[in-house]
């Protein structure tokens, strides 16, 4: 790889002058950005870099937001279900919450939201039937019903902004609390514009305003107990938009109110990883129309003064949805997205944006999000950024990104050269694998892959946050795996399939556990929707399910499509039916050695057709069932992992007839290649910790190339 500069962002730091024009020489940076707690210097910003300014536009306002308490963002909370051993039962609202966060507001305007349920009739108790007492902040609930279990749903201001929260309790930061502010109101926006003209007035040198996000945060609840900390997170849930003002403007404007339990939803919330409903579409809807429609006046001022505006797509992204169709009208120059794995760079990678950058890990923070030891005695970021690149690598050899960069604390770097060095080794890659995109893309096998849910494109390549915070579901791990395949993907939804999105692929996946927003929950009762996919792969094409796709109640078959897959899921009905004994039968070079699909009870043969290639104690975890010209096929789990995500690859080349050992693949799962036509650059990565040797075959013969742990080769052909 030649020695390129440029596409780098650099994490600066006042102080460390020295140092951060030593790194921005060694790693080719062309910008150098401040960081959240950290300011440049006249020294680092004169220093002939672009410059990238952070600024988060609802924090950081203390005094305004002192000033003006009711201006503070909100949101629902429910208390515990207490027992009530008697005819009346009190509630201490705040027992279970963590008070540094959360401040009750009992306005008058608030109060007329609050509400009272009695949870073992799933009923609310009427309003005469309760009172609250401000100063212990107990509501007592009277004329009730013994042994029934009571909750209270209450509105609270939230007076701690949760990521610097959460940093102050990681990273240690000893500076005052910041506060976060509601743009719903007509005085926010107005100091809100007032505040971003005098901000672009006063950092002329800004060439980059780094929005990070726009207004509302994802959700997280924390508890008042340590042993329970994080209550609830959702990196894609709304709950953190709600208002009394907010509540009475979609009123008006969509002629129906919404509730508390609208949101609470008897506790559970509405956790992106269940189907939607009109209501909460309405609501997500509502938010984005005022996040672009304020949003575009801030972006605007920005243009005016001559500076791009790019966006953060994590912390406060809440109604910025790039996904949507209308990311557009906000009028970003770039989206920055902070990735940990090969998914998080695809979904940033697919927006409708002019600068794709990446913030890569390990932050340079002293401890990571897992609250490992990092930058600090017992981390080793070096090994960390290795894991890390190559999940994000096999993705970018797929899909172009334009920049990436880092985040931080630089002078935490002094102690690990490694790390320095290693970054310089990323940085270089990147610049290479960047380059060959602008000739074209990479080579893709025929096979056309469409993943179905009920958000479809909306949350085109991610569940609800990042891999750590959703492994436990099949499909991050499936988006995952498809990631750096070399397969066309699309996201689809269940009336994207009525309106003839099939026509368009080969090959469905619906992965999920049943009732899921992955899996479709009741969205498979729709008869029409049954037809279409059934009469799809009769024809031709391939239903591929994981988990219990398909999955709803009430029908002959748990697993609607269990005609096309020839197995279905046992749910009790059917304890006393007769089993279709099986043979395991094998396809030549199709499974891996070492892959493996986990086990699930209860699975059991329709019809005795399908062909088992795997299974766990007498019960078939892995089918694949011809049906008319098309196939069904199915996996108890998945697990992305090496063997695993070869055996997807495997998959995919068997359904379209194609070469499990065909052009532009490597014979050595522990590696995996990209070939680019229009430069005629073939790409090998080692995806492991050991040196490797590998063989591809190609148009103009059989290359045989040997790498280093994590290594990268790259050779024009």
């Amino acid at each position: 790889m030649s020695k390129m500069k440029g596409s780098f962002t650099l994490p600066g730091e006042a102080g460390y002058e020295k140092l951060t024009l030593e790194l921005a020489e060694k790693w080719g940076a062309d910008v150098i950005r401040d960081s959240d707690g950290t300011v440049l210097s006249d020294e680092l910003i004169n220093a002939g870099y672009g410059i990238y300014s952070t600024i988060c536009i609802i924090r950081d306002h203390n005094e305004w937001a002192k000033k003006n308490p009711d201006k503070l963002q909100q949101t629902f909370l429910m208390t515990n279900p207490k027992v009530a051993t008697e005819d009346k039962v009190s509630i201490a609202i705040m027992e279970d919450f963590f008070r540094d966060q959360f401040k009750v507001n009992d306005s008058e305007d608030a109060m007329k939201y609050w509400q009272v349920y009695d949870r073992t009739t799933n009923t609310e108790v009427d309003r005469s039937n309760w009172s609250y007492d401000s100063e212990t902040e107990t509501v007592l609930i009277e004329n009730i019903k013994p042994w029934h279990k009571y909750t209270v749903s209450f509105m609270a201001y939230r007076i701690w902004e949760e990521i610097s929260m959460y940093n102050h309790t990681t990273n240690n930061w000893d500076k005052e609390h910041l506060m976060q502010i509601d743009p719903r109101h007509e005085e926010t926006q107005k100091y809100m514009l007032e505040w971003m003209e005098n901000w672009c007035k006063t950092h002329p040198d800004t060439t980059v305003v780094r929005f990070t996000s726009m207004f509302y945060n994802f959700v997280w609840i924390w508890g008042s107990s340590e042993r329970n900390r994080h209550l609830f997170t959702d990196w894609a849930s709304y709950d953190f938009t709600v208002s009394p003002l907010a509540l009475d403007q979609f009123a008006e404007k969509y002629g129906y109110s919404l509730i508390a339990e609208d949101f609470i939803n008897q506790g559970k919330l509405h956790v992106t990883h269940m189907v939607g409903n009109k209501k909460k579409d309405d609501w997500m809807e509502f938010v984005n129309d005022f996040t672009i429609e304020f949003g575009k006046k801030l972006i605007d001022i920005v243009h005016k003064y001559g500076k791009k505006a790019y966006v953060f797509y994590d912390d406060s992204w809440v109604g910025v949805e790039p996904y949507n169709g209308r990311f557009h009208e906000f009028g970003f120059d770039g989206l920055i997205k902070c990735v940990f794995s090969g998914y998080e760079a695809r979904m940033c990678s697919g927006v409708d944006v002019e600068t794709h950058e990446l913030r890569l890990h390990p932050y340079l923070f002293p401890v990571g999000l897992g609250g490992a030891p990092t930058f600090m005695e017992g981390g080793d970021p070096a090994l960390d950024a290795k894991k890390y690149w190559i999940n994000v690598r096999r993705a970018l050899l797929r899909a172009k990104i334009d920049r990436i960069g880092l985040g931080g604390y630089l002078h935490l770097t002094e102690g690990f050269p490694d790390f320095v060095d290693y970054i310089e080794k990323i940085s270089d890659e990147f610049r290479t694998l960047k380059e060959l995109h602008v000739h074209g893309k990479p080579y893709s096998i025929k096979t056309k892959v469409a993943v179905l849910h009920s958000w479809g494109k909306l949350r085109s390549w991610t569940l609800s946050g990042h891999f750590h915070e959703t492994y436990m579901h099949d499909l991050i791990h499936i988006n995952e795996a498809l990631s750096g395949l070399p397969v066309e993907v699309s996201f689809i939804n269940f009336e994207d399939v009525k309106n003839g999105a099939l026509a368009d692929v080969d090959l469905v996946i619906n992965a999920g556990y049943a009732g899921s927003a992955w899996s479709g929950g009741d969205n498979w009762k729709d008869d029409t929707l049954v037809e279409i996919i059934t009469k799809w792969v009769y024809e031709g094409g391939t239903f591929i399910g994981v988990n219990e796709p398909s999955a709803v109640e009430g029908y002959d078959n748990f697993f609607r499509m269990a005609h096309v897959l020839g197995i279905d899921k046992d749910t009790g009905a059917r304890v006393c039916h007769g089993r279709w004994k099986f043979d395991i039968e094998t396809i030549d070079n199709l499974l891996p050695e070492n892959a493996s699909v986990g086990a699930k009870e209860n699975l059991y043969l329709t019809d005795g057709k399908a062909k088992v290639l795997s299974a766990v104690n007498d019960t078939p975890n892995m089918t694949i069932n011809e049906f008319g010209a098309g196939k069904g096929i199915y996996l108890a789990d998945f697990n992305v992992n090496l063997e695993n995500t070869r055996m997807l690859l495997n998959l995919l080349l068997y359904v379209g007839n194609e070469d499990l050992d065909g052009l532009y693949i490597t014979d050595n799962l522990n590696t995996e290649c990209a070939y680019y036509p229009e430069s005629k650059t073939l790409v090998v990565i080692n995806n492991t910790d050991t040196k490797q040797t590998t063989s591809v075959k190609t148009e103009f013969g059989v290359q045989t190339v040997e790498l280093e742990p994590f290594d990268t080769w790259i050779q024009a052909l």
